[in-house]
């Protein structure tokens, strides 16, 4: 695996299956969400992790929280297997790892209040008495830029973005050093997703926090990531430095998702717009599994899965694609 050898978190080779309703003595058919998928976040990096629905970003953040067990492959916390940790050093490691939902007010108790909610953390890992844990709390509102008087209300009283602050500051309550941040801001207005974006660049830089940024959103990864992996039906595509990719995508489906977007096309890549949908995991093609949309593929891209290889003259950069040294 060609990943940072400082990495705070790494995924290595992770796979994840789920099982398709059966009959009554049977698990029923396995469907792959992800396969074999190797990523790593250091200390102070935000990787973006980007690709259309159902590509396995979700997944992938909630077994890197190990929310959801990897079926093969493992991941590591500072070098520590998390597979293989006695429950109470797991339970010590989850006060360090947290995760912020695509939704804020799903994810909020509607009958209590988000001071309450936001203090919750620090007891539950012992980091504080109740008593402790509500003095605390004015602080971290003011730290995700709201008003301390804020604590006694409850979720309903306030705005989307509003509330996907509140939702970070109860991540920040147990003093995380790693943050999933799935799809944070997909529901919230574009003037509204810029001051949340701009909230976790800045408590990054502050804190130093390890983010993996789960998006859709090209424009957002490019203005918060410093590395992008580009997945495509539960495969790592590409990864790189988010400056390399943005400038001189190499894989064609990393050049269709940027051709999708006006601002963000490269001229000189050639691409071609994506066709039809993501195949279904149950029933992945073979071979590459983008190849049914790609406008480059060859017989060959059929009858063998590409390796995630380094590309000569590409920097940091890995590209899983048959003909990546060939494509214009």
């Amino acid at each position: 695996m060609n990943a940072p050898q400082d990495a705070l978190v790494r995924g290595e080779g992770i796979t994840r299956a789920f099982h398709r309703r059966g009959g009554l003595f049977s698990r029923g058919t396995p469907m792959l969400a992800l396969r074999g998928v190797d990523i790593a976040v250091k200390r102070g990096e935000a990787v973006g992790v980007v690709g259309e629905s159902g590509c396995g970003k979700s997944t992938l953040g909630r077994v890197m929280l190990r929310l959801l067990p990897p079926t093969d492959g493992r991941v590591l916390f500072e070098g520590e297997d998390l597979a293989t940790l006695p429950a109470a050093r797991l339970r010590a490691l989850r006060r360090r790892m947290q995760l912020v939902f695509q939704d804020p007010y799903g994810s909020l108790d509607p009958r209590r209040t988000v001071g309450a909610q936001i203090a919750d953390g620090m007891v539950i890992h012992g980091l504080a008495t109740g008593a402790e844990a509500a003095e605390r709390v004015p602080a971290l509102l003011r730290q995700v830029g709201l008003d301390p008087d804020h604590a006694k209300r409850l979720p309903h009283e306030f705005s989307g973005g509003q509330r996907q602050r509140i939702a970070v500051a109860r991540a920040l309550s147990t003093q995380p050093d790693f943050i999933v941040a799935d799809e944070p801001v997909s529901a919230l207005d574009v003037s509204i997703q810029a001051q949340v974006v701009n909230l976790l660049a800045d408590l990054r830089a502050e804190l130093g926090l390890a983010l993996m940024f789960i998006s859709h959103d090209l424009h957002v990864v490019r203005h918060l990531c410093d590395r992008v992996v580009v997945m495509y039906l539960g495969r790592v595509m590409e990864e790189g430095s988010a400056a390399e990719i943005f400038r001189a995508p190499a894989h064609p489906y990393t050049r269709a998702l940027l051709a999708a977007t006006p601002s963000l096309r490269h001229r000189g890549a050639a691409a071609a717009p994506l066709a039809g949908e993501v195949p279904s995991i149950a029933r992945p093609p073979s071979g590459c599994v983008f190849r049914t949309r790609c406008a480059f593929a060859q017989p060959r891209c059929a009858e063998a899965v590409p390796t995630l290889e380094s590309l000569p003259g590409a920097g940091a950069r890995r590209i899983a694609c048959h003909r990546a040294a060939e494509l214009p």
